[in-house]
C-alpha cells in the first residue's frame, strides 16, 4: 500500500508542475485545502477516485496514468484538448446568429415603412443571456461576472432607450445596486474541504 501511495504521490507532484500551479492552486481547483494536497503529494494518503477524475480531467490525462508508476524522466502524456475551438466556434455562431436575426428584423421593418433602431439595442442582452448559458453549460464561468454586468445595464439601456420620451434617468439608479449585488455575490468562495 506504500508502494502505490508513493506513486500516486509522484504522479500528482508531476501533474501539478506541469501544469504549473501551487499546492494552493490545486487545492482551490480541486476545492480541497493546500495541507491535503500538501500530504498527497508526501504519500501520507491518498486522495478519493473522484478527486483523481477531477485532476486527470483537469491535467488532460486519465486516472490509469495517476496510480501508474512511470519513469522519474517521463513526461505526463497530456491528452490534447480539441473543445476549446469547437465551443469558441458554437458560440460566435450563435452570436452571429443573433445579430443576423436583428438585422432581418430591422430590414422587414424597415421595408414594412417603420425604422425601429431599438431591435439592435434588444439583441445586446439577448446576446448576452445566450453566452451566460453557453458559459455555465460548458463550466467557464470566469466571464459570468462581466456578463451579468453587461446584462443588467443593457437591460435598464433598453427599457431608457425604449422610452426615452419619459426621459426616465432614475432606471440608471437601478443598477448601481444590481452591480453591488453582483459583485459581492461573485465575490463568494466556498471553502474548502479539509481532510
Amino acid at each position: 500500500m506504500d508502494d502505490f501511495k508513493k506513486v500516486v504521490a509522484e504522479n500528482i507532484i508531476k501533474l501539478r508542475t506541469s501544469m504549473n500551479l501551487t499546492q494552493a492552486q490545486l487545492g482551490e481547483k480541486l476545492n480541497y485545502s493546500d495541507k491535503s494536497i500538501s500530504k498527497w503529494e508526501r504519500g501520507e494518503s491518498v486522495p478519493d477516485v473522484l478527486v483523481l477524475k477531477n485532476l486527470a480531467d483537469m491535467a488532460g490525462v486519465t486516472v490509469d496514468y495517476i496510480i501508474t508508476p512511470h519513469d522519474a524522466d517521463e513526461a505526463p502524456q497530456v491528452q490534447q484538448k480539441t473543445h476549446r475551438y469547437s465551443r469558441r466556434f458554437i458560440t460566435l455562431t450563435v452570436l452571429a446568429g443573433i445579430w443576423t436575426l436583428a438585422v432581418l428584423v430591422f430590414v422587414v421593418l424597415w421595408l414594412a415603412g417603420i425604422f425601429n433602431w431599438l431591435v439592435f439595442i434588444y439583441a445586446v442582452p439577448v446576446s448576452l443571456i445566450t453566452l451566460l448559458v453557453l458559459n455555465s453549460v460548458w463550466g467557464d464561468r470566469t466571464w459570468n461576472l462581466y456578463i451579468i454586468s453587461g446584462l443588467v445595464w443593457g437591460i435598464i439601456c433598453s427599457l431608457y432607450l425604449t422610452a426615452i420620451q419619459q426621459n426616465w434617468w432614475q432606471l440608471f439608479l437601478l443598477g448601481i445596486p444590481a452591480q453591488i449585488i453582483i459583485i459581492f455575490a461573485f465575490s463568494i468562495k466556498k471553502k474548502p474541504k479539509k481532510q
